[in-house]
């Protein structure tokens, strides 16, 4: 008898619960920064000056300076948090960014309600409890492939909750898609997608996917997959962890809330 079917026999059962009866499955694990706007002070830039993907800006408005915050750039490298003077840039465990909208994932001073779900049943009908998904290296380093390859184990098992990778793209629903989307592989991913039958999703992977990244529009890629193909959920994190990846292919399904509303999250 195999050593690991010894120690399966020993252990148990390895996979995690969540999210049936369990509020979350990630504890202790750093996410994003959460931004605090009332502790800035006039004049400060800190801030946006370290933050190497550009994710917190300054920008002028007809009240003077204002701090941008967007999500789908940041890499949580955690450079503002160690930075900033007067903690306007906490550290937290906000690993579920998962949105339906980019414009979600930027942050609105205005914004306080909590959002609510974006996808429709029509998503949920088509698929009922079932997902095929093709994926598409798009010119990755290979963070967020490493992280995917983690949702086939044990632990995570994503085949539990009805959702498959599948190497053919004419078998699939969901196109995900990692990387900034090289020029050497822009015609690879839309013959992809074309051959994907109707209804097909997008799903863009990583910061990378979202935006571009720290490297978006090098001399040798572009700024991620808007503009290239309809992207239907967004899923910043550099790389994004695999619990995370899972709570944005629930919220595809609809069977997982958005917490993320105008760069506020939800708890």
């Amino acid at each position: 008898m195999p050593v690991w079917t010894l120690y399966g026999l020993k252990r148990g059962v390895a996979t995690n619960p969540w999210p049936q009866g369990h509020e979350t499955m990630q504890h202790g694990v750093q996410g994003m920064p959460r931004f605090h706007p009332e502790r800035c002070t006039e004049g400060c830039r800190i801030c946006a000056d370290v933050c190497l993907p550009g994710a917190i800006r300054i920008t002028e408005t007809k009240n003077g300076e204002r701090l941008s915050l967007d999500y789908g750039k940041c890499v949580a490298c955690q450079m503002c948090t160690e930075f900033c003077p007067h903690d306007a840039m906490e550290k937290s465990e906000d690993w579920a960014f998962a949105v339906s909208k980019r414009a979600d994932l930027v942050w609105d001073e205005a914004l306080a309600s909590l959002p609510a779900r974006e996808l429709t049943q029509k998503i949920h009908s088509a698929f009922g409890r079932s997902l095929h998904i093709r994926h598409v290296d798009a010119g990755s380093c290979n963070g967020c492939e490493s992280e995917l390859q983690a949702l086939n184990n044990p632990y995570y098992n994503l085949h539990r909750l009805g959702i498959f990778f599948t190497p053919s793209p004419r078998f699939a629903d969901l196109l995900l898609v990692t990387g900034t989307v090289t020029y050497a592989m822009k015609d690879a991913l839309l013959e992809t997608y074309n051959a994907m039958p109707e209804p097909r999703w997008v799903m863009a992977m990583g910061t990378c996917a979202v935006s571009g990244g720290a490297v978006g529009g090098g001399y040798a890629c572009g700024w991620g997959v808007e503009g290239i193909l309809p992207v239907d959920i967004y899923v910043p994190g550099c790389p994004p962890n695999p619990a995370a990846m899972i709570q944005a292919l629930l919220l595809f399904l609809n069977r997982a809330t958005q917490l993320v509303q105008g760069g506020h999250f939800a708890k």
